[in-house]
């Protein structure tokens, strides 16, 4: 296994507009200076529709790492500029959930983040995808979908994953089960279900969903919630929380590089927290597609 040590130059580009950003920007950049990481640039954007860009020039100003401050649905939107690139990218975890931090086993407080950038390895990691969209940990379809299109801003912003809760039992009144297809090139399935989560990582809203998700399997994991219950995608929710020992016992995964998945209704598909698409769609991994700044230590086998 490389243990290299990460390029000590880089750009620093904040999500300002986050949960943590607006308040973190100076604290870290003085803390990267003083651990010794060379600061190209740094930026904190207010305008998230700009963080994209801002990444592509830093990018193209030839910076050897790029690091990113913000939640999983800013990592997913600016990580389609690292892909093919020589370039690093790391993490500043400043959102709610910080699924794909605790994927990697990055710490969460800002002085731990700083110290694997200032002491860590690159690691090449795959990346999960929504027909042409790359996504950094999960995309989901039902509930997840509904409360991430509508919750507003100001309750994500200032109650975190509480606001997330109380607006979870809000849309679930009006919420109904689906028929679901998933198709992997040799075998479809149909069943009911009120939940799909599409993974690259096991952990989605910040609760571990599954044993199996990996970034670096080089599969995907489909994980469905079987069944037409409200009452039971409560319960599958309540378990993994808790990481009860039956926390499984509603759930079907599948495994593999590609899966076409259906609904009836057609239905909108959250990606990392952002409602970007809708089914039918293809969900496939991206193996090895991207380098990203990690502890020395391995990740934990799954």
């Amino acid at each position: 296994m490389s243990t290299s040590p990460l390029p000590r130059a880089a750009a620093l580009i904040v999500n300002a507009h986050s949960r943590s950003g607006r308040d973190m920007f100076v604290d870290a950049k003085a803390k990267l200076e003083a651990a010794g990481v060379t600061l190209t640039e740094a930026h904190a954007v207010e305008d998230p529709d700009t963080l994209a860009a801002t990444v592509r020039q830093a990018v193209a100003n030839g910076a050897p790492m790029v690091i990113v401050g913000g939640g999983d649905g800013t990592l997913s939107g600016v990580i389609d500029e690292l892909i093919g690139k020589t370039c690093v990218f790391a993490i500043l975890p400043l959102g709610t959930a910080n699924s794909f931090a605790r994927t990697l086993e990055l710490p969460l407080d800002l002085d731990g983040a700083i110290a694997v950038i200032a002491n860590g390895t690159p690691r090449r990691v795959d990346l999960g995808m929504i027909d042409d969209d790359y996504f950094v940990n999960g995309a989901s379809i039902g509930l997840p979908a509904l409360i991430g299109e509508t919750v507003p801003h100001g309750l994500k912003r200032y109650l975190g994953r509480v606001g997330y809760l109380l607006w979870a039992l809000r849309c679930s009144i009006r919420f109904r089960a689906f028929r679901l297809m998933i198709d992997d090139g040799t075998t479809e399935r149909r069943m009911w279900s009120t939940e799909v989560r599409i993974l690259n990582g096991c952990y989605h809203g910040g609760v571990e969903l599954s044993d199996n998700a990996d970034v670096e399997s080089g599969e995907i994991v489909i994980q469905a919630v079987v069944g037409r219950s409200r009452a039971r995608l409560a319960a599958d929710w309540y378990a993994k929380f808790f990481r009860l020992r039956d926390r499984h016992a509603h759930t079907e995964e599948f495994r593999g590089c590609t899966f076409r998945i259906e609904t009836t209704p057609r239905l909108k598909i959250s990606i990392d927290g952002e409602v970007l698409a809708k089914t039918p769609a293809i969900a496939k991994i991206a193996a090895q597609a991207v380098e990203i700044a990690v502890p020395v230590t391995p990740i934990a086998a799954r």
